[in-house]
């Protein structure tokens, strides 16, 4: 497990905990005098896409525009590669080969 998330609201915290799967915990500490809660989790994909991070629903808009034959904002699409090239690395992840376009 690692840390996923932190969040300052405990209600957000206890939602984005339900969200995910695999093995995940709750743990909360103290900056001066506001309470932190940490979300650690097995850093996946599919959780950090249930958890509305680093750009993937986008990411899988822009994907379903290009399937159609739409035209695509290139400079998001590279924009948000690059993020998860920098993620894919920091947490060893493989980008799936059906991102790269």
């Amino acid at each position: 497990m690692k840390l996923l998330n932190s969040y300052e609201c405990k209600d957000e915290a206890e939602k984005a905990l339900v969200l995910i799967t695999g093995e995940k915990r709750l743990a909360s500490e103290r900056d001066g005098t506001e309470v932190i809660y940490n979300l650690f989790g097995v850093p996946s994909w599919g959780n950090f896409y249930k958890l509305g991070m680093f750009g993937l629903a986008e990411l899988e808009a822009i994907l379903d525009k290009n399937k159609k034959g739409f035209s695509i904002d290139s400079g998001e699409y590279s924009k948000i590669m690059t993020m998860l090239k920098n993620i894919s690395s920091i947490y060893s992840l493989d980008i799936p080969k059906h991102w790269l376009l």
